[in-house]
Parts: C-alpha cells; structure tokens; sequence
C-alpha cells in the first residue's frame, strides 16, 4: 500500500492532470486536496479531450474512487455541470466522492471575487471564480460546507448569518444589490438534493481504503509557487497546493504519505501578474506558448512562457519533501536549436542559487542561463529512455542534477500513451 501526493512545481499548469491520470490506472483511489474550480487539468484519451476543474482525473480510469477533499471548496453549480458533461460523454461518476466537511462557494464569494480584484491597485490576476471569498468565508466561520445542504433549517440559517455580513457590504461598498435568503436557499437545497447521495464522510473511506492495502493518489491543484504560505505572494491562490497540504486536505496524517512527486514542465509558465525572472517576450516565447498550447484551461488566458528555472524548482523540491519529478512537455522544445536552463540568479551583482522570498529582490534578479544544444528531433514516439534523442537525454540528466531529484517519469505528448517510466 502507497499513498503518492503529486504536487506542481512551478506556478501552475504543469501537466497535472495528465500525470494524475496516467497514474490512477496504478491507484485505487484518487483524492483532490485543495483549491477549487479556478484550477483545470486537461486530459487526452483516445482522440477526446477532457478538461476537468473540480473532479479528480482518475474519474477517467474505470473503477478507480474519486473523492473531492474537505480542502476544496465546491462550486455546486460547476461540480452538477461536470458530472453532467462526463455522463453524456459515457463516463460514470458512481465513483465520485465529495467530503462533507469542504466549503461551499457562493454567489456571493464570486461577485466579491471580482468586484474586490476590480478595486485593487495591484491586480492579482484571480480567475474571479469566488475561491478567495469561499475561503476567507472559512475561517471567518461564517462558511457553509456541504453537509450544510442537505439539512434546510441549518441551511436557512447559515444563510441568513452570512447575508448579514456579506449584503451590507456589497450594498455599501460596491453599490451591488445583494442577495436575498429565499433565492439562494432554494438553489442550493436542490443542488444538495441532487448531490446528496456523494457528499460523505470522505476520511473516513481513506482510512478503510488504507487498511485494505489499496493505492491512494493525492492530487494538488496549481503549483508551489501559488501556495499561500510558500509562493510567490500576494501573487498566490488561497490554499497549500504544496505537499503540506495534502494531508490535512485530504483528511489523513502526514505520516501517511509515502512518496511525493513533483510535476514540472520542460520549461516554465506563468499567468496573471508578479515576478517571472526567466519569461522570455521574444518569438521564442511565442513558439512555445503556441507548440505548448499555453491557454489556460479555466480562463482561455495565454500563459506567459519562459526557459526552465532550476532555481525554482530546486525551492519546489525543498518545501514539498519531494521524492520525484515528473516532467512534462519535453516534445515542445523539440524544434529548438539550443535550451537554457536557470541555475542562479544575478541579484545586484551578488549570485543567488536560493529562491528569494522579497519580490523586490525577485523583480531584480537576472537569470544565469546554462545553454544546451538542442535534439532537433522529434521526441513524441519515444517509450523509452534510450529512444529519446542523446541531447534530450543530457537536457534531462542536467536538469535533475540542478534540482537534486531524480525525474522518475517523462512526458512527450499529450496522450496517455506518449509517457516514459524512468
């Protein structure tokens, strides 16, 4: 029996989803730990594409239990559309599990999402998706939680507690209408209804799980450099996508985790604002954004691109325990006559090879490349190692010696398929 965390590495949009997915054919059971519908995990199986926002991947491997943790907060809305979506296209949900205890997102958490980024001198860039408001809602202890809506009298008066925070600041402060009781009670006792039978005790199923033997697969959303604690901040989201999150998120102990995977792509991305010392604005840039199809899967935002960033991932690595790399989009380069790896930083004149915790020191710091000579060769048929061109072999021999962790699986394509186990 293994309980496996796969985190990201960098800011998001790893490859997150494809590894989880190749994985789960290996799990029993698949549990998303924190964030919510603000993140999106594309899929390929077959000649179909699945995005995904709030439902674990491993919904795409039959048999495999998939629970949405107590360290999520649900959109009910979005969460009833993506069952429906994966029902018409043939995939079971029977499988699919929602923690009692996660928070639910509000009509209210999205108007104040937006209306809050709008009146921001420095935009976060937030996906305006409620998820900030959902979880400053939680530990205000004014927050609903899933159980909540399948009981109307306790529903009725979460409800009115909240509104009688929430309506007298979207009146006075953003001229906003507010929301009255009735409507939103009824909206969401009918989502409770329709979601009732999946809404369970979901650390209550891991622990059985765990003593039958069975593989457990914890999945993170966005990536280390988004976490509240550990990021980039403010430039971050309103969770632990870090692997410290993944046990209090998923309701198990952290000594429970046996091995952590850390997902990074082949070179780096961005989207929304902040420091991003190795982005190039160059055509380079442009060709990979374009071979990469960096849009962001939640937003359709174009994500801004750059050379990998060891000294990133290198903090990635030393904040998440981690005990793999799983690296992703090696085949986008494969056209590029040289690849450059950050291994330092030139801060001022001083060389920093630790990531900085001051974004005024970040916005400062220059990149301090190693250059590497491009394969020039076409990377997506390979299943193995040795079938990789020798200089794509050396670029992912340098990259685990820069970071100090073995990369144990490599992605060339989009496919299930087109992923090599090292």
């Amino acid at each position: 029996m293994t309980v496996t965390a796969l985190v990201g590495t960098q800011w998001g949009d790893e490859g997150k989803g494809k590894i989880t997915d190749v994985l789960a054919a290996q799990a029993d059971v698949v549990v998303r730990y924190q964030g919510g519908n603000n993140a999106g995990h594309t899929v390929v199986v077959g000649e179909r594409t699945y995005k995904l926002h709030l439902i674990p991947s491993g919904i795409l491997s039959p048999g495999t239990t998939c629970i949405i943790g107590n360290g999520v907060v649900v959109d009910p809305q979005v969460l009833c559309g993506e069952m429906e979506s994966l029902r018409s296209a043939g995939i079971s949900t029977a499988n699919l599990y929602i923690s009692e205890r996660a928070h639910v997102i509000m009509p209210y958490h999205r108007v104040l999402d937006e209306l809050e980024e709008a009146h921001r001198a420095v935009k976060i860039g937030t996906t305006a998706r409620g998820i900030g408001p959902a979880y400053v809602d939680k530990y205000l202890r004014i927050g609903i939680r899933m159980l909540d809506l399948t009981n109307p009298q306790r529903l009725a008066r979460l409800l009115e507690q909240a509104l009688a925070f929430k309506n007298p600041l979207l009146q006075k402060v953003y001229g906003h209408p507010g929301f009255s009781k009735e409507e939103l009670l009824g909206e969401y006792l009918e989502y409770g209804r329709i979601l009732a039978p999946q809404i369970t005790d979901t650390s209550l199923l891991l622990q059985k799980a765990r003593q039958q033997g069975r593989k457990i697969l914890l999945e993170g959303a966005q990536g280390t450099l988004l976490d509240i604690d550990h990021g980039t901040y403010p430039f971050v989201t309103s969770s632990n996508p870090t692997a410290g999150g993944a046990a209090p998120g998923a309701g198990l102990g952290p000594n429970q985790i046996d091995e952590v995977i850390g997902v990074v792509k082949a070179y780096t991305t961005r989207v929304g604002e902040g420091p991003f010392p190795t982005e190039l604005t160059d055509a380079t840039g442009d060709l990979i954004r374009e071979r990469g199809r960096e849009y962001g899967t939640t937003t359709g935002r174009p994500r801004r691109c750059g050379w990998f960033d060891a000294v990133m991932v290198r903090y990635a690595a030393r904040v998440n325990g981690l005990t793999g790399l799983a690296l992703t989009l090696l085949d986008v380069l494969d056209v590029l006559e040289e690849v450059k790896v950050c291994v330092a930083y030139d801060y001022r004149g001083q060389r920093l090879e630790h990531f900085p915790t001051d974004l005024d020191v970040l916005t400062d710091c220059r990149p301090i490349y190693a250059t590497l000579p491009g394969w020039q060769r076409a990377t997506g048929a390979a299943r193995s190692r040795e079938e990789l061109p020798s200089k794509a072999q050396e670029y992912l021999d340098f990259i685990a010696e820069q970071v100090g962790c073995p990369i144990q699986i490599v992605s060339v394509g989009p496919r299930r398929d087109q992923t090599i186990f090292l």
